[in-house]
């Protein structure tokens, strides 16, 4: 364990310590009216810690504080690790952004597109295209999620038992062979729907590189970055610093809830949410997205990997809200931000919903855990708490105007 230390005074840094005072009051006010349990925030200029403060609990009941080695759920924020983890197949020429998807799962090819009706009566036709590889890293492939009760093709995840995004009792392979039976909900890359697309494209690394995800992610991009906590599973010695997980109580508290199973290998390897991680870790990983795919003298990814991973896909150059697939997209979040290979992207700040610089990228976590590297100011922010919430949440957006108040250079 290598936990996260402060390494730079926020003065010297460019950050306006009474203003990083008022950020930590903010969300200690949540922990003391039982809003969070606890939370880690992280604020670094130049890849040095210039502001570190950990408050409450990562476990209540148990009366265990949050402290710089917690270990957290980081779920969709394991995206952005996913689409790495493909990318690095790409630099070694044995997978491409325009491969079709079947060349690698069979079980894709000619897909079908809905065209109208709901239950048994769903009608499809043949797509005009493939379903490609890039189509899943910007979330235009088609695919869905069952929770979102929007359109007929969701509710055909839930018949066939995709509620978390997984067959129950079925392993990653398994689960992305019901994906392909299931109709697409548009024609891939007319639109952005957020969607389970990144499960996939952690199957698609499984079978190009010839190993499990957890296996390959650990080789190639854990050991190598220092990412010492991080993986798809809690080990024994690691187990009393995972946070407890928590969900919205109908009198607007927090009680426990039930988490991922992270104690022993799981069954299915999750591309799209899966992981564990500490601070330390996220850290590494924001480390080597600003440093452009090299870090500690070891390079990962070429340069202009990294510039295309972080900039926006969306064709015409338009935002999530515009290209979103309606009405689940149809929200002011996101005005202003396009969507690149597995993470967001800030291409209007003057619309955005709260203040960002251009070109800032990151992803965040339903356990309302998020990250961001703000290239224009060498900025990287993480935070980290464990609260599923019952609706949209106003940290994220309180979190980016308090450090953007606090940066002063």
């Amino acid at each position: 364990m290598a936990p996260l230390r402060q390494e730079a005074d926020p003065a010297e840094a460019g950050l306006d310590a009474k203003a990083l005072e008022r950020l930590d009051r903010h969300f200690a006010r949540y922990v003391d009216e039982g809003r969070l349990p606890g939370f880690l925030v992280a604020v670094s200029r130049g890849g040095r810690v210039a502001h570190l403060t950990v408050y409450g609990h990562r476990d209540i009941a148990a009366g265990l504080p949050v402290e710089a080695g917690t270990l957290w759920r980081i779920y969709s924020m394991t995206k952005p690790v996913t689409s790495v983890a493909a990318l690095l197949l790409v630099e070694e020429g044995l997978l491409s952004l325009d491969d079709p998807l079947d060349r690698h799962l069979p079980a894709f090819a000619d897909p079908r597109v809905y065209l109208g009706g709901s239950g048994a009566e769903v009608r499809t036709r043949p797509a005009d295209g493939p379903l490609r590889i890039r189509h899943l890293m910007t979330h235009t492939a088609g695919l869905t999620f069952a929770f979102y009760h929007t359109h007929p093709v969701d509710a055909l995840y839930r018949r066939a038992g995709l509620q978390s995004a997984v067959l129950p009792g079925s392993d990653l392979a398994g689960t992305v062979e019901v994906y392909a039976s299931l109709p697409l909900q548009f024609e891939p890359g007319t639109q952005w729907n957020y969607s389970v697309a990144t499960n996939v494209l952690g199957r698609v690394v499984e079978v190009v590189s010839g190993q499990p995800l957890d296996t390959f992610c650990a080789e190639r991009i854990f050991g190598p970055l220092g990412m010492t906590d991080a993986g798809f599973c809690v080990m024994p010695e690691q187990a009393d610093r995972l946070a407890e997980l928590y969900g919205e109580s109908e009198g607007g508290g927090i009680e426990p809830i039930p988490g991922l199973p992270l104690r022993g290998r799981p069954r299915f390897l999750s591309g799209s949410g899966g992981m564990v991680a500490s601070a330390h870790d996220m850290h590494r990983f924001m480390e080597l997205l600003r440093r452009r795919g090299e870090l500690d003298g070891l390079r990962l990814l070429a340069p202009e990997t990294v510039d295309l991973m972080t900039r926006n896909h969306l064709p015409g150059g338009v935002d999530l809200r515009a290209f979103g697939s309606r009405p689940a997209h149809d929200e002011p979040g996101n005005d202003g931000v396009g969507f690149g290979l597995g993470v967001s992207v800030v291409i209007d700040p003057d619309r955005t919903a709260a203040p960002a610089g251009l070109g800032t990228y990151g992803w965040s976590g339903v356990a309302t855990t998020t990250f961001w590297v703000d290239p224009g100011r060498d900025l990287t922010v993480q935070f980290m708490t464990q609260v599923r919430p019952k609706g949209s949440h106003t940290v994220f957006p309180e979190l980016k105007r308090l450090v953007h108040e606090a940066v002063t250079a």
